[in-house]
């Protein structure tokens, strides 16, 4: 098999921002096997919070392109060869590779996998900000139906996160989730959960540090259940994290691909947790292998491709709030022509 890849821009409809930065332009980095006459396509979205850069992913594939070999249904035995570092850019080989089985065995990804085509509805993030304007952005996210449900950013460290929630709440009746990203203390999270839970809010996602043991205590005491996502990253982190939460939040990028993030929901309905899927700023190619597994969770998050300006990889449809992968052979998407 021949492996090729390179760096693509993907410029946001408008400036995004959580607790910790903000960007108007995400870089990806886009993979292809050949095999015979058939190709695979997969997508990293690179994670700046564990040193990750594009630069840093396209080198990854590019010195370790070999290590794929000639047999693209080995996909355990590839998961394997690779490097356990740069987890987006395994994740980016391991959706080709699984693009490339599903184009040659003539089915979607999620029949591959024995999966079904359907998921939970995704959420519509609403980037951190002042309270009126995140109501603002809200409001209209809440017209014409498109959007079922609301993750509001928060972590401000200002002490107007109860107020941007309750702007919110107050600009429309959407179920709400809250992602801290890490920049609460234990203090503060025992003071907000509950004026969230009053408000109706859902669920907290990552409200402390990740690997700060006072999450033992937050999880036991908190209104609502606790979702964590910096603390969760492969199947071995899963364990500890039903010592601090109710529910783990997977992300292709973290756990390096498909295959392992399957084995982690797994892992997670046994150990009684909750099961959330995220995305970064993607395409549609980095959304589709998301999607495509999507049926095994319980929340999605999953609108990444929706944040651009236009996406430049179109095939996952948004139905009744529910981001569809195609039901065409490997994952669906095809480059805008």
């Amino acid at each position: 098999m021949q492996v090729s890849a390179s760096i693509a821009a993907l410029p946001l409809a408008e400036t995004f921002r959580i607790a910790r930065e903000s960007q108007d332009v995400a870089e990806v980095v886009q993979v292809s096997i050949h095999h015979g006459d058939v190709v695979g396509y997969g997508e990293a979205a690179p994670i700046a919070r564990y040193e990750q850069s594009a630069a840093s992913a396209l080198a990854y594939v590019e010195e370790h392109a070999p290590l794929v070999g000639d047999d693209p249904w080995a996909l355990d035995e590839i998961h394997a060869r690779l490097p356990s570092r740069e987890p987006a850019a395994r994740s980016a080989l391991d959706a080709a590779l699984h693009d490339l089985c599903g184009k040659l065995a003539g089915v979607p990804v999620w029949r591959l996998l024995g999966l079904r085509r359907a998921g939970p509805p995704t959420s519509w993030t609403i980037g951190l900000g002042d309270p009126d304007e995140m109501a603002r952005k809200a409001e209209r996210a809440a017209q014409g139906g498109r959007f079922l449900r609301l993750k509001l950013k928060l972590g401000g460290r200002d002490g107007l996160d109860v107020e941007r929630v309750r702007s919110v709440r107050a600009a429309t009746a959407l179920p709400l989730q809250v992602d801290v990203n890490e920049y609460w203390s234990l203090d503060e999270a025992l003071d907000a959960l509950p004026q969230l839970a009053a408000l109706g809010v859902e669920y907290c996602e990552q409200p402390l540090r990740a690997g700060d043991r006072a999450g033992v205590r937050l999880r036991a005491a908190s209104p609502l259940p606790i979702y964590v996502d910096e603390d969760c990253h492969t199947l071995a982190d899963v364990r500890a994290c039903a010592e601090i939460a109710h529910g783990i939040n997977i992300k292709l990028g973290k756990s390096g691909g498909i295959r392992e993030a399957v084995r982690m929901a797994h892992a997670a309905r046994a150990l009684g947790l909750g099961v959330m899927l995220g995305c970064m700023v993607e395409s549609g190619l980095g959304i589709a292998p998301a999607a495509h597994i999507a049926s095994l969770c319980d929340h999605v998050d999953l609108d990444g491709n929706l944040l651009l300006r236009g996406d430049p990889w179109p095939g996952i449809e948004l139905v009744d709030g529910v981001q569809l992968p195609p039901d065409t052979p490997g994952l669906g998407v095809a480059p805008r022509a």
